[in-house]
């Protein structure tokens, strides 16, 4: 399975681009960081992350003395299992994208090309799991990105080690993917759908 990102594709969609043997992005198209929507006591969706590190702050501030009163309200009135179900939240979204990565994203990963001391050689399961496991820690770390909706760009996607296959300097590519996309969006719009699956028995 492929995965072509034209526009944007932000946390889940970033999830499933890892579950393709390819993605196919130009230098107009981003992905986002990994940051799991939960619904909180309050029926509202927000991000596990933004939570999870604010509280981890909180906690590092108790430790150093450092804690002002309103702090200390916030962190004793907030609810240990709903801190609970982030954490899950946040555990589960990096162990699915490291088991994705490996099975489909990296299935004919067979030998190392971009490192100098190792080209050539055929890469092992471990090295694959330990990359993955990188790029996922990285994905999911709100402190690197500072924001659920930051893009994230080719270049920026290759250094993290993912290979992206870019489209940019094939024009005839280019215009069919734009033309099918522009096409598409114009269609859900005045449909006014949220969602909308393109098979190919919906033509």
């Amino acid at each position: 399975m492929n995965f072509i990102v034209t526009d944007y594709a932000y946390s889940a969609g970033t999830i499933f681009c890892m579950s393709g043997d390819s993605i196919f992005m130009d230098y107009f198209s981003v992905l986002g960081p990994i940051d799991p929507q939960v619904q909180n006591k309050d029926k509202k969706w927000v991000a596990a992350l933004g939570y999870l590190d604010n509280i981890n702050e909180l906690i590092t501030k108790a430790q150093n003395d450092e804690l002002t009163k309103a702090e200390f309200i916030i962190l004793k009135d907030f609810d240990l299992a709903e801190l609970k179900e982030y954490e899950q939240a946040k555990n589960l979204t990096i162990a699915l994208l490291e088991k994705w990565i490996v099975k489909y994203k990296f299935k004919n990963w067979n030998k190392h090309r971009s490192n100098p001391d190792l080209i050539g050689q055929e890469v092992t399961e471990k090295q694959k799991i330990t990359r993955a496991k990188d790029i996922a820690d990285k994905l999911s770390d709100n402190n690197l990105w500072k924001s659920h909706g930051r893009p994230i760009n080719i270049e920026t996607l290759k250094e993290l080690g993912l290979e992206i296959d870019d489209y940019s300097d094939d024009e005839k590519m280019r215009a069919l993917i734009r033309s099918y996309y522009e096409l598409l969006s114009d269609f859900v719009i005045k449909r006014g759908y949220r969602n909308f699956v393109h098979t190919r028995k919906f033509i």
